[in-house]
């Protein structure tokens, strides 16, 4: 026996994945003139150790059931059970990588996944769809025009989008379809799963290079300066964008005085705040009962334009300082954490008048504004407080400021979050005409599952969960998903002829097809978007990345411009709207050509 002894399948499995992903992830770090194919280095690391490992004999052999069936020979007997229980414990640690992944993303841009559709955001999402839908129909085109096999054509199409979701999700139909159709020719019609990844593996590497050429093509095309657009981009910032200022006004308006604060019509459409006022040299936290003298200086929070008119209504700016430095009050920052004030209104809680202290702003996912008595508190809301330093203390013990929940991964809601989202996912809708009905499955399930409890997952547990989960316990769970899901994938097509496919097969064809979906989609939506919609070149950049939801690209994107905000709004604009449809667009392609072949 001998030093080491494998002959346990968990343990020959979790070897192998382990190299696999540490051969690929140093592989995807490697980079040339700043552009690399980040985690995508983990399924080519996985086709060259799957590959290996079949050369050498590390992995157990396939045999067929009949063979096993027959055989007398107890070691048939021993190895076609140990090749079941190697490729089943494979297929488990594939999907729950899968899963695990597509939830996270869920959780990440569900909150924003709506708000995304408003305004500007609307427009480049429009794009977005037309770049999906061009690419869905050319992958299409190769099926029912030239004859090219489904399970090849899902997987050029998920590698040229640089889309693993979308490879899970075609993988996932196929095998769907496979089980209802028990006992016809399956690879005749073209329903092999395991055939979906090599195809994918081949358009992936000028999936990431199309991009990012495409970005270049259009910028000689029109001679854009990059420069030029991104200062054409700041100004347009600052002339749509209202940030919060404050500014202090005296009281001369007659009609005021002796006058609750609360009855100053400037302050009665929740859009400027009086966090101060000061009189006769004492500072003080008003309240909305409070009865204005002439005289009183107010401190007053909102945009330029309101506060402005505020001005003119109270009496007249003065340039005199409210500063807390030195009195009885301070300004402090805190953050939301206490389940128990999650979903409550400001109105309930009554902060101003049971503890004097005022709430200034409030800043959510990086956005302030001015809060109001409707305003619902949510977790990781940052509230701008202004009071004594004794009564602020006693509003943090309310709201939590607690940095440990910042960073605590709540485990219930996930499992919850997964258990719902496979019930969706294997939720079966009939369709007539189809060998089998139509489901989210185990990508989509979870994803839209995820996106409507980061949304809505307060109201509908009445307050009683919290759905949020922090940056950094987000990204390992998704990175561990998406190294599981893409090692296993790569791994087991290296073992499974990759590299035949490559050097005697169709290989160098499905890269030239692939470049097709990648590059005439968004050339297309990049001119019509850049000369028609006329938006910016540096916005369009990050909308091309987001619409492949390719980080490598949205990295060359950023660099650009010595600000890279352009880019990534525009990428975190469209991501979670397009990685719904590259999920769900493989399922809809297999089913249109099962029906126009059948």
């Amino acid at each position: 026996m001998g030093l080491f002894d494998f002959s346990s399948t968990i343990a020959v499995i979790t070897v192998l994945i382990s190299l696999v992903s540490i051969v690929g992830i140093l592989l995807g770090d490697i980079r040339i003139r700043g552009v690399g194919i980040g985690i995508g280095g983990v399924l080519f690391g996985g086709i060259f150790v799957g590959w290996l490992a079949s050369y050498m004999g590390w992995i157990p052999s396939a045999v067929s059931l009949s063979s096993a069936a027959q055989s007398t020979d107890p070691n048939v007997v021993k190895n076609y059970a140990k090749f079941v229980a190697f490729n089943d414990i494979l297929h488990y640690m594939q999907e729950f990588g899968l899963i695990l992944f597509v939830y996270t993303i869920g959780i990440q841009v569900g909150p924003g996944f709506f708000a995304s559709m408003k305004g500007n955001g609307l427009k480049l999402i429009s794009f977005a769809v037309l770049i999906v839908v061009l690419g869905s129909l050319i992958a299409t085109s190769y099926n029912v025009f030239f004859g090219m096999r489904i399970d090849h054509v899902i997987g050029i199409y998920s590698g040229a989008v640089t889309n693993t979701p979308a490879l899970g999700a075609g993988q996932q139909m196929i095998n769907d379809l496979a089980s209802s159709l028990a006992g016809a020719d399956l690879n005749a019609r073209g329903l092999v799963s395991a055939n979906v990844p090599k195809a994918y593996a081949m358009a992936y590497p000028f999936g990431v290079l199309g991009i990012i050429l495409t970005m270049f093509i259009i910028r000689m095309i029109f001679r854009i300066d990059v420069t030029k657009e991104g200062e054409r981009y700041d100004l347009m910032k600052k002339s749509g964008h209202k940030e919060l200022h404050t500014q202090n006004v005296v009281l001369k308006n007659p009609l005021y005085f002796g006058k609750r604060l609360g009855e100053v019509l400037a302050l009665q459409n929740d859009s400027v705040l009086c966090s101060r006022l000061k009189r006769s040299n004492v500072l003080m936290v008003p309240k909305a009962d409070e009865i204005l003298m002439e005289g009183d200086i107010l401190h007053l929070v909102g945009d330029d334009d309101k506060l402005l008119k505020a001005a003119e209504n109270i009496g007249e700016s003065i340039k005199v300082s409210l500063s807390t430095k030195g009195t009885e009050f301070e300004v402090k920052k805190v953050v939301v954490t206490n389940e128990k004030v999650f979903g409550k209104t400001l109105e309930e809680l009554d902060l101003k008048s049971r503890h004097e202290v005022v709430i200034s702003r409030i800043i959510r996912t990086g956005v302030g504004f001015i809060p109001h008595r409707g305003t619902v508190l949510n977790f990781g809301d940052q509230l701008n407080l202004v009071g004594r330093p004794e009564s602020i203390e006693e509003v943090i013990r309310i709201v939590g400021n607690s940095a440990a929940a910042l960073s605590k991964v709540k485990m219930l809601p996930i499992f919850v979050g997964l258990a719902l989202g496979m019930c969706l996912g294997c939720f079966s809708i009939p369709v007539p005409g189809l060998p089998a009905a139509l489901k989210l499955g185990l990508a989509g399930g979870p994803l839209v599952v995820a996106i409507l409890l980061a949304c809505y997952g307060h109201t509908i547990t009445f307050n009683r969960m919290n759905w949020f989960m922090p940056a950094a316990g987000n990204s390992a769970l998704r990175e561990i998903g998406i190294v599981l899901f893409l090692a296993i994938v790569g791994f087991r097509s290296g073992a499974n002829g990759f590299f035949d496919d490559l050097l005697y097969g169709d290989g160098l064809t499905w890269m030239g097809m692939g470049v097709f979906i990648t590059v005439i989609p968004i050339f297309i939506a990049g001119i019509l978007a850049y000369k028609v919609a006329h938006v910016n070149y540096l916005q369009l950049c990050g909308m091309m990345a987001g619409s492949m939801t390719d980080p490598p690209a949205l990295a060359f994107a950023n660099g650009m411009y010595k600000s890279s905000e352009a880019s990534a709004l525009s990428y975190a604009t469209v991501y979670p709207f397009t990685m719904f449809l590259r999920i769900l667009s493989p399922q809809l392609m297999i089913i249109c050509m099962v029906a126009l072949g059948s």
